[in-house]
């Protein structure tokens, strides 16, 4: 208790700089749709999302200090706090809803509207900022020094660089530039192929890479240890199941194939066995990881739930200090209160009134336990498809009880696990950016506004960029897998009808047995058994790229920060370009860029992904050295 009091912020609660001003809030609400764009474009290709806080606080210093001349670091911390609440959104929401429009390709349902997809987010976005409002106390300033926030202090770390005269804008600004380039070449001009593919007979598969410096940027971010997990996975699909399969198998035909295996395997190469097989031994894989982490984490939940419970009451302190004022806590019981209504009163959410208080409760337990979460081991660790399972297997169950079976039950099980998963989300992302603050010396009061900001912008923002991407390509295709999406609506589905193949499944669940059992994280290596081995293959690339850099630079110091901004910008300026060329696909100006019956350079490709490489280590082991 003596050590927070002793915490002296860099702007004192004495002074007042501007901070909640409109250039903030409008450069917040750009960055808010452009990342949460980004990001649910990069989820539903891959199924990894990330956090785009330290992007953000880049870009605003660029903006705010370089063009606009203006010196408020509490100004640019407004517009990373708007900014980053569009991504954790969107990270939030490509996790489950993207189901709705499987079941309307399908004919099950009706296609999901932008009005049901807004208010559903809407209601998640919301609880999620309202939740951490009375818990700041309880895990900010309480816990400063035992809970860091690995990506609110980072993020303070580089608002505090740039305060000093540092600047690394040009990092984010290049890597969107290489990226956006690439992209444009690859999907765009369709002159290059986006993967490389080599057949390998005798071992009846095959290894491919994509050319996509997007995923070279989530490797590069995640760092080797973890993007070997991934590639792990990845190798014992590919290497060790689909061959397993064809050999053993042969004539055999087994569900849910229709033809026999050795057909399959002739006509659509390992790729076909990954489609019909090894994605459901990855969703068992995946499915078993997440209760794992969250079964892991139960006794952190307990002392978190009962901190929290605790904490509330010391929410309405009349602290005159300028730091230390909060949302007033009856306006956010009442708006908590309302949002309960609401999903009561949504006919897309078929749940009663106590139903709909249940999901409060829920998703205020997933908010405490997602903000303590991250605040110890950071936000790509936070075990978000692990709640979301949990809640769509009870939310599923509690539909088929009640006789709501068939197609409405599990359109109702997904808007409920929809809500909870981003609430999981954004109290994660709220509590990074109120460490921020608090380390910054930001009105707590000002960043919850420019949360709630943050939140509507995205809500509104999200529905129009599914039914873009959804209208462009289609979820669950090539271009957009929607891996984690499939596998909730393969949960729901397999709990509802009973139809999946459970021994697939149960191979999977049983193999992450055996890797929780060698104590190796199950998630990463169960995500790369579930993704198409090219995915797997470049997000490792991009980890051994980190691997040399941090090799080369001096013992026990990182050598790779500048590298994570030009990695993060890589994302965004793909994820950008990825939303630009959605745009023209469906306007029809997409077939007129499309030189791929004039040219069609081939290999070059890997030249690209060479460049791509040699441009990360060299750019930022020189920005570092200098």
């Amino acid at each position: 208790m003596e050590e927070e009091k002793k915490f002296k912020p860099y702007i004192s609660p004495n002074e007042n700089p501007p901070e909640f001003t409109p250039v903030s809030v409008i450069l917040g609400i750009l960055l808010a749709v452009i990342f949460g764009a980004a990001n649910a474009y990069l989820g539903l290709r891959v199924g990894m999302t990330v956090s785009a806080s330290i992007p953000a606080a880049v870009i605003s210093m660029a903006v705010t200090r370089v063009l606009l001349k203006r010196s408020s670091i509490l100004e640019s911390n407004m517009v990373q706090t708007i900014g980053s609440a569009g991504e954790s959104l969107a990270a939030g929401a490509i996790f489950t809803m993207p189901v709705l429009f499987l079941w309307s390709e399908e004919g099950k349902a009706a296609s999901p509207d932008l009005l049901s997809i807004t208010l559903i987010a809407l209601c998640g976005g919301l609880l999620g900022v309202m939740f951490m409002i009375p818990l700041r106390n309880a895990l900010i300033v309480k816990e400063h020094g035992i809970l860091p926030y690995p990506e609110g202090t980072a993020c303070a770390e580089v608002l505090l660089a740039g305060e000093k005269g540092g600047s690394t804008a040009a990092s984010v600004f290049i890597g969107m530039g290489v990226a956006a380039v690439c992209k444009f070449i690859v999907d765009g001009l369709k002159i290059i192929p986006g993967v490389i593919t080599a057949p390998i007979k005798a071992l009846k598969t095959e290894f491919s890479i994509e050319v996509y410096p997007a995923l070279i940027g989530v490797g590069y971010i995640c760092g080797p240890k973890v993007s070997s997990y991934v590639f792990a996975g990845g190798v014992l699909g590919w290497f060790v199941l689909i061959p397993a399969i064809v050999v053993f198998g042969a004539g055999t035909t087994l569900f849910p194939g229709t033809d026999p295996i050795r057909d399959m395997f002739a006509s659509g190469g390992a790729g076909a066995i990954w489609s019909s097989y090894i994605r459901y031994v990855g969703a068992g894989a995946v499915a078993a990881g997440g209760i794992f982490s969250l079964v892991k984490s139960m006794p952190l939940i307990a002392t978190t739930f009962v901190g929290a419970l605790k904490g509330i009451k010391d929410a309405n302190s009349d602290s005159e200090e300028r730091t230390e004022k909060n949302l007033d806590m009856r306006l956010v019981i009442g708006a908590i209160a309302v949002i309960a209504l609401l999903i009561w009163l949504l006919p897309q959410v078929p749940v009663s009134l106590p139903g709909a208080l249940l999901i409060v409760l829920f998703s205020f337990f997933f908010g405490a336990v997602a903000s303590r979460i991250v605040g110890l081991v950071g936000s790509s660790n936070n075990p978000i498809s692990g709640m979301t399972i949990a809640t769509l297997l009870l939310a599923t169950l509690i539909m088929k009880l009640t006789g709501q079976t068939g197609i409405k039950g599990m359109v109702g099980a997904i808007a409920v696990g929809s809500v909870v998963c981003i609430v999981a989300a954004m109290a994660g992302d709220t509590s990074q950016d109120l460490k921020t603050g608090f380390l910054l010396g930001a009105t707590p009061k000002k960043q919850q506004i420019g949360e709630l900001i943050g939140a509507v912008v995205a809500a509104i923002a999200i529905g129009g960029v599914l039914v873009l991407l959804n209208s462009a390509w289609g979820f669950g295709t090539k271009e957009l897998a929607a891996p984690q999406a499939s596998l909730m609506k393969m949960i729901v589905e397999g709990v509802m009808d009973g139809n999946l193949p459970w021994a697939f499944v149960f191979i999977g669940v049983f193999i992450a047995v055996t890797i929780e059992l060698l104590g190796i994280p199950v998630l990463p290596v169960a995500i790369g058994l579930y993704l198409p081995l090219e995915l797997s293959s470049t997000i490792m690339l991009g980890g051994v790229i980190r691997y040399v850099i941090d090799r080369r630079g001096k013992k026990g110091k990182d050598e790779s920060s500048s590298g994570i901004l030009l990695c993060s910008g890589m994302i965004a300026g793909e994820g950008i370009v990825g939303i630009l060329l959605a745009i023209l696909s469906v306007t029809g100006v997409a077939d007129k860029l499309d030189l791929s019956g004039v040219m069609n350079l081939g290999l070059v490709g890997s030249i690209i992904l060479l460049a791509i490489m040699v441009v990360c280590v060299l750019y930022s082991h020189k920005l570092k050295r200098r």
